[in-house]
């Protein structure tokens, strides 16, 4: 080796632009400067070893469909993180919390159908924010209050129908909204009002529905929004109703965007169902736009009375929803029905137009079994003297459990108390019986003062007319012993037919 030679290979090693990179650069990845390239790599996850330093990073074009915890969080001094065509389907809270420098994110042409409340804190730098072409249906309120420095947020391609009123809250910076190419049918004005700082408004190819409640859209870009909209963008066309099709909203007059108000109709109003059953009552509505039907419980008035959970899974219109978005058909199900879900339920059907309100009584039957159930007596207190319902009326099956408990107690206590008096009262008729009489039973004791003989004819007589109390009948002493011969002798009697003679008592005073 030539003299001088280590000294120059030393020097070549520790040029600056001939880092060790095979130890800090993923496998299969390419790492220049402070990016990482693993684009189209077929990755189900994000590669372990990316230089903490490293400042861009392309993941796009694989097949990632989850960000593990944690896995971003050496990343600190990321600016610009591509993950778009992959298959994310959802975003956990704080997935990015540690990407405080991040300014552009890219997470287009993944699967995620809904948005986390809190999966963008910590992007407190993000200037550019691409969701378009994933599946959202819906954002909910808050969703992007963490991206305050936000100026750009892609949605379009989705299929986002409903826009919650503070869903855009805290973009206070948005320059560019684009929400083309949705499913959106209206928008609020309290959806836009956060947007201080908006320059581009993008709403076009969306089936929106000219009523009443897009009424000021149309007076709004015409007073001032036009100059958010380009001369493409403007073309926002109705689709419904029928009659509006395919004209622009900016075309058609404030008189013709009308709402009907809802109507709302439940039949029964009342129903009576046993313990442990599965009920199921619909709640039509009609009206336009189509009415949004929803069930609550209405709150008990007694205190202490049971209160049941509006959980009866409860079906309406919209994104989501359990019932038939083209009927207007909420349906309330209740299974497995227990004395608390008993009470007042009220359908509410609402749109643009107004809100309509249909109570709904939910009695429930208390078995047989839980009737006859036995229950302490309450200690103390007053007794009611009022009369008790009848078991099977509707005024007890409205009562609570305690109550019925209770009645149904007592009358087995009045049951079982007028039983064993009748048992006692048998008892004593059959001693009485069987114990030896004393002398002079047989005879008939009846108050009288009679001082001679009477047939049996005779004493019925005197009786009746006269009003005795008392007869002392001897029955030992028959008056007629004779004239048994001279019955037999009668004509007209049947021989070999023996005949009860009649007899007479002496009776005593």
């Amino acid at each position: 080796m030539a003299p001088g030679a280590p000294a120059l290979l030393l020097l070549l090693l520790s040029l600056p632009g001939l880092p060790p990179r095979a130890a800090a650069c993923p496998a299969a990845c390419r790492c220049y400067s402070a990016t990482v390239e693993c684009g189209a790599l077929r990755l189900r996850v994000v590669p372990p070893g990316i230089p903490p330093g490293t400042q861009t990073l392309f993941l796009q074009d694989n097949s990632i469909a989850r960000l593990e915890p944690g896995i971003l969080a050496p990343l600190a001094s990321l600016r610009h993180l591509y993950l778009h065509n992959n298959s994310l389907h959802a975003l956990e809270s704080g997935a990015f919390r540690a990407q405080s420098r991040l300014l552009e994110l890219a997470l287009t042409g993944n699967r995620l159908r809904g948005l986390r409340v809190g999966a963008f804190a910590g992007l407190a730098q993000l200037r550019v924010l691409y969701l378009a072409g994933n599946q959202l249906v819906q954002l909910l309120d808050f969703t992007f209050l963490h991206l305050q420095r936000l100026q750009e947020l892609h949605l379009q391609d989705n299929s986002i129908e409903l826009l919650e009123d503070q869903a855009l809250a805290g973009l206070s910076s948005l320059a560019l909204l684009d929400l083309s190419r949705n499913q959106l049918g209206t928008i609020s004005r309290e959806t836009l009002q956060p947007l201080a700082s908006l320059q581009v408004l993008r709403l076009t190819e969306n089936p929106w529905r000219c009523d009443c409640a897009l009424h000021w859209l149309g007076a709004w870009i015409k007073e001032g929004g036009q100059r958010l909209l380009s001369s493409r963008d403007k073309k926002i066309l109705c689709a419904e109703p029928p009659r509006l099709a395919l004209q622009s909203l900016l075309e058609v007059s404030g008189s013709s965007l009308i709402c009907i108000p809802p109507s709302v109709h439940v039949e029964p109003l009342e129903v009576t169902a046993n313990l442990g059953e599965d009920l199921r009552v619909a709640c039509q509505a009609s009206g336009y736009p189509q009415p949004l039907v929803t069930w609550r419980k209405v709150a008990q008035p007694r205190e202490g009375a049971p209160r049941a959970q509006a959980q009866p899974e409860v079906g309406w219109r919209g994104p989501g929803g359990l019932g038939a978005s083209d009927t207007g058909s909420g349906m309330l199900f209740l299974t497995n029905i227990t004395l608390a879900h008993a009470g007042k339920y009220e359908c509410e059907a609402s749109n643009a137009g107004g809100a309509a309100r249909v109570p709904f009584q939910l009695l429930v039957n208390v078995s047989r079994q839980q009737q006859l159930a036995p229950a302490p007596p309450p200690a103390g207190g007053p007794v009611s003297h009022e009369p008790l319902p009848e078991t099977g009326s509707m005024a007890f099956r409205a009562l609570g459990l305690a109550t019925q408990t209770a009645i149904a107690a007592a009358i087995a206590l009045l049951a079982l108390t007028a039983l064993l008096l009748a048992t006692m009262i048998c008892r004593r008729r059959r001693r009485r019986k069987k114990a030896p009489g004393p002398s002079g039973e047989g005879a008939l004791f009846v108050n009288d003062y009679s001082d001679g003989p009477c047939t049996f004819a005779q004493l019925e007589e005197l009786r009746d007319e006269r009003g005795h109390e008392m007869f002392v009948i001897d029955r030992s002493k028959p008056l007629f012993a004779e004239s048994a011969a001279e019955a037999a002798e009668a004509p007209g009697v049947a021989q070999g037919l023996p005949l009860q003679p009649p007899s007479a008592y002496e009776i005593h005073c």
